[in-house]
Formats: structure tokens, C-alpha cells, sequence
């Protein structure tokens, strides 16, 4: 998978860094996981219906352990849009490895973006529509939406942070149900609030030595979204390129 859409991946898509993490006990799938699932997957139907737009701040870590142990950290904000069949997402970075960083990324209506501050270069990926129901994951997506694309897990309930805020969560293990996608992710796991169709925390298993880790927090629902969520500060020197 290209740099660009494994990026679209961390941030949906929608990668406890572990700061919005607290610890909890995790209650087990048990007997009736099947039944729990669907109820989690109902809920997050009625709250989709309902979903407009959402803010978060993120922090992404992609972690390789070979050759050897490799750990790259990048925070920012991330916006996500949806009215009927219109999506949209963008993420700014902010800081990457603890330095100041300026890159940024949109998924707008299939087409996704990517923007590099140090080349001040925009480059727009013209393939990459097949991939909007996996960017969206886990942030206004319903349950529905979920099932056709990916075989679910219930993993069972986990308290975590979202900020200042204690949320119930529920744990659920994705396989994509496309084997082109699984060649590249294994698996993911979420930790949704399907009252809210928000993910507050992802792992995806690219690998057996590459995993990808999102934590949101400071979620804010169906409130105004900033003029440049969806737009990169360019100039009269910005150069495009499509691949």
C-alpha cells in the first residue's frame, strides 16, 4: 500500500502513545458475543444517522520491532465531515518526533490529497476512492457499514479517557472481508463509543513486526468545522503532481 493511503488508514481512519489511555478492567466477549456485537453495531446505526461532523485531537504511532525497534510519533487534528454521500477528512499534523511539522492530508469526496510542507508539494492520488469506506472507519461510519466490509469480533467493554471524560467504549476486531485490503492490514482494533460513532482509540496490525496506533481525544460532535479543515496553506511556489 502507497505512503499516502497507509496514512489515510492511521488517521481514520480514521496510530495510548498511551496518553489518552487509562487503564481499566476489560470485560470478557463471554457466551454472548454474537449478541452483544449486533447490539453495539444497532447503536451505532441510530448515532450515524445523526452524525455531522467531528474534531479530535490525534496522536499517531507506527511501531516497527525489525530490524530493530523503531517508534515515529506525530500529533495534530483530525476533522471528519459526512452529508449523505459526501465525506470528507482531513488531518494537520502538528508536531512529528517532538518537532514542529506542517503536513497534512484530506480525503475529499474519493479523492485523496497529500500536502508536504518541506517540498511545498501537493500530490493527489487518483486511486485511492476504493479506499473511503476504510477511511471512514470508526468515525460516523454505522454499524451497518461496518459489516459489509470488514468479519467483527466482539472483544467485549473498556473504560477510557476521552480527555477529561470517562467513556464506555466497546472492543471490536476487524478482518477486512477484501483480500487485497488484508494483504495489507491484518487486523484492526477498535475501541468505539457507539453512541457517538467515534472511535477513540485504533490498532491496526499491518504485520507481525509493523502495528499502528490512533488515540482521539477532546472528540467534538456536530459542531462547526474551521474554513481550512478540508484545505492546505499553498502559495504561488506549491507544485502538483497525480499518481
Amino acid at each position: 500500500m502507497h505512503l499516502g493511503i497507509k496514512l489515510a488508514f492511521a488517521a481514520s481512519l480514521a496510530l495510548p502513545f498511551f496518553s489518552g489511555h487509562v487503564p481499566a478492567a476489560q470485560a470478557q466477549a463471554g457466551p454472548n458475543a454474537e449478541q452483544e456485537k449486533q447490539r453495539v453495531l444497532e447503536k451505532m446505526n441510530s448515532a450515524a444517522a445523526n452524525f455531522r461532523s467531528t474534531s479530535a485531537d490525534f496522536e499517531f504511532d507506527t511501531i516497527d520491532t525489525d530490524p530493530i525497534y523503531d517508534k515515529d510519533v506525530q500529533t495534530g487534528k483530525v476533522y471528519y465531515q459526512r452529508n449523505g454521500s459526501s465525506f470528507k477528512m482531513g488531518a494537520h499534523f502538528t508536531e512529528h518526533n517532538g518537532k514542529p511539522s506542517a503536513r497534512a492530508y484530506t480525503f475529499v469526496d474519493g479523492s485523496f490529497k497529500l500536502f508536504e510542507a518541506g517540498t511545498d508539494s501537493v500530490t493527489t492520488y487518483a486511486k485511492a476512492g476504493k479506499w473511503e469506506s476504510y477511511a471512514i472507519l470508526g468515525f460516523g461510519a454505522s454499524g451497518k457499514e461496518l459489516d459489509a466490509k470488514w468479519t467483527i469480533t466482539y472483544l467485549g467493554s473498556e473504560m477510557l479517557a476521552d480527555g477529561k471524560t470517562q467513556v464506555k467504549t466497546e472492543k471490536l476486531e476487524l478482518v477486512a472481508k477484501d483480500p487485497a485490503v488484508r494483504k495489507n492490514i491484518q487486523k484492526v482494533t477498535i475501541w468505539v463509543d457507539p453512541d457517538r460513532a467515534v472511535s477513540l482509540k485504533q490498532i491496526f496490525t499491518m504485520s507481525a513486526t509493523n502495528t499502528r496506533i490512533c488515540v482521539y481525544s477532546n472528540i467534538k460532535m456536530n459542531q462547526p468545522l474551521p474554513d481550512d479543515a478540508f484545505k492546505f496553506k499553498t502559495d504561488s511556489k506549491t507544485t502538483y503532481q497525480t499518481q
